[in-house]
């Protein structure tokens, strides 16, 4: 049955889905949501990313589309979006990364998702967004990426915020980061939520700010803040890697599920 939860500290009501009832932060509306009632596909606004292991960061799961080996990587199930990480009948590792309005994106907003991570030594749970590639400038870092939330399994309910950019960005050690232990990020749910202006980037977990940081404090170039241009957002699960396989993985908490009650953007209204 879909979860009831009432946003902390929110304004007024938007309008209701189902039996539970959508606040907005004050000053925002509604734009888009995904309350993940109807399956077992995902709708039309998502996409599916296919790519094999160590496509990215030495990645080791294999990405595919709906399933993989017989098995769901992604599905629509008990009122949320279940995104599966198991091992292969052939000895490979398979899971998912969804994107929503990949080609359109929102520019500015509040952006968040309610979500129950997994736990597991090898594990790389994350809810982040990049630049819509036909406004995107430059590659990755010139083109901007913002991490919601992360989280590696080999350090339990310690969840990460980062902006990268050109000048700040994980290569150099200079990205942006704030880290936060929570209870129980590892089998509860938390509220992961991004409000991003033309002047600022802030990030929540359950209302409380985690990650906070300004333009005018890094820089007004396209190379310390290129965010002004739409982004969409992505949610995957992956499976080792240069960060989440750093202190080795562990096959035998395998198969794994990231569960996501819903995902909600909200927008500045007029």
């Amino acid at each position: 049955m879909k979860k009831l939860f009432l946003l902390i500290g929110f304004a007024a009501a938007l309008g209701a889905c189902g039996n539970e009832q959508i606040k907005a932060p004050e000053g925002y509306v509604l734009v888009w949501h995904d309350e993940f009632e109807e399956g077992p596909e995902l709708g039309p606004d998502w996409t599916y990313e296919v790519k094999d292991d160590h496509w990215v960061n030495h990645e080791l799961q294999n990405y595919r589309e709906r399933e993989a080996d017989g098995k769901r990587v992604a599905e629509v199930r008990d009122g949320e979006l279940q995104i599966h990480c198991f091992k292969g009948s052939d000895g490979k590792i398979y899971s998912a990364r969804v994107y929503a309005r990949k080609d359109v994106g929102w520019e500015y907003g509040w952006f968040e998702a309610r979500i129950c991570l997994p736990a597991g030594k090898g594990t790389w749970p994350a809810f982040w967004m990049m630049p819509v590639p036909s406004v995107q400038q430059g590659r990755w870092p010139r083109c901007g990426e913002i991490d919601i939330m992360e989280e590696v399994g080999y350090v339990p309910n310690e969840v990460s915020s980062s902006i990268h950019t050109q000048t700040y960005n994980h290569v150099r050690g200079t990205q942006k980061t704030s880290r936060m232990t929570i209870d129980k990020a590892e089998g509860g749910y938390h509220v992961y939520a991004l409000e991003w202006t033309p002047e600022r980037i802030t990030t929540y977990v359950d209302g409380a700010v985690q990650l906070d940081v300004a333009k005018a404090d890094l820089g007004e170039g396209h190379d310390e803040w290129p965010f002004h241009y739409a982004f969409y957002p992505i949610l995957n699960l992956a499976w080792g890697g240069d960060w989440g396989g750093s202190q080795g993985v562990d096959e035998s908490v395998l198969p794994i599920t990231m569960s996501v009650d819903y995902v909600r953007i909200f927008q500045k209204a007029e």
